[in-house]
């Protein structure tokens, strides 16, 4: 979601020269002391060395809560309060491209990142997991090329809804994991059907809920 939105802002924008960075939580290093702070300061400047004096850039941080914990937590460590200082200075410091340098923040934990770091946030958007329409149409959308019947596709939609005290089916559950598993039933010798979808459906449970505390 964060590369759509990027792409469609560098399209927006109509500037040519655009760049997309990525960093995950590999930038907490091996462990060492000062390590993780270190990294993410040359990881920022490599950033708005790119971005010069008329590109525009993009940063996506995956799995924000592993580097941008909150400070007040009790288990928090030395080395974790440094880097969400780090961090936050180095979001700070982005404010002088005007816009130019847009930083997504990636996290499946919003409540654990730090309140510093939120109040910074210029837009706050949160996913829920889909329910019956959402599900519906994107098995519809999906599913065009197979032939199922608008009943076959509501059985599907009722299979991956919450049941037996267990949440409903993410997007990423119906796309990572009900397609290749069905897919795998059907190959090499026939073409998917609803009956493999549905097998596959009720056969395996929906990916549990993170929580976030």
């Amino acid at each position: 979601m964060a590369e759509c939105i990027a792409n469609r802002l560098a399209k927006e924008s109509r500037t040519e020269d655009t760049l997309l960075f990525r960093l995950s939580n590999r930038v907490r290093g091996s462990g060492k002391v000062g390590e993780m702070g270190t990294l993410l300061t040359q990881a920022f400047h490599e950033v708005t060395q790119a971005a010069g004096k008329g590109r525009r850039a993009f940063l996506i941080i995956d799995e924000g809560d592993s580097l941008a914990a909150s400070r007040n937590q009790e288990h928090s460590h030395h080395e974790d309060k440094v880097a969400v200082n780090t961090l936050i200075q180095g979001v700070d410091d982005l404010r002088r491209f005007g816009g130019r340098v847009v930083v997504f923040l990636c996290t499946n934990r919003l409540s654990v990142l730090d309140p510093a770091l939120q109040r910074r946030a210029a837009i706050v958007e949160e996913f829920t997991r889909p329910d019956d329409g959402e599900r519906q149409a994107l098995l519809t959308m999906d599913l065009e090329g197979v032939g199922l019947t608008d009943r076959e596709i509501k059985e599907l939609v009722a299979a991956t809804g919450p049941r037996n005290k267990q949440p409903g089916w993410t997007f990423s559950d119906i796309r990572t994991r009900l397609y290749p598993a069905a897919l795998a039933q059907a190959f090499p010798d026939r073409a998917l059907t609803h009956k493999d979808l549905l097998e596959v459906a009720n056969g395996l449970r929906p990916s549990p809920v993170m929580e976030d505390k």
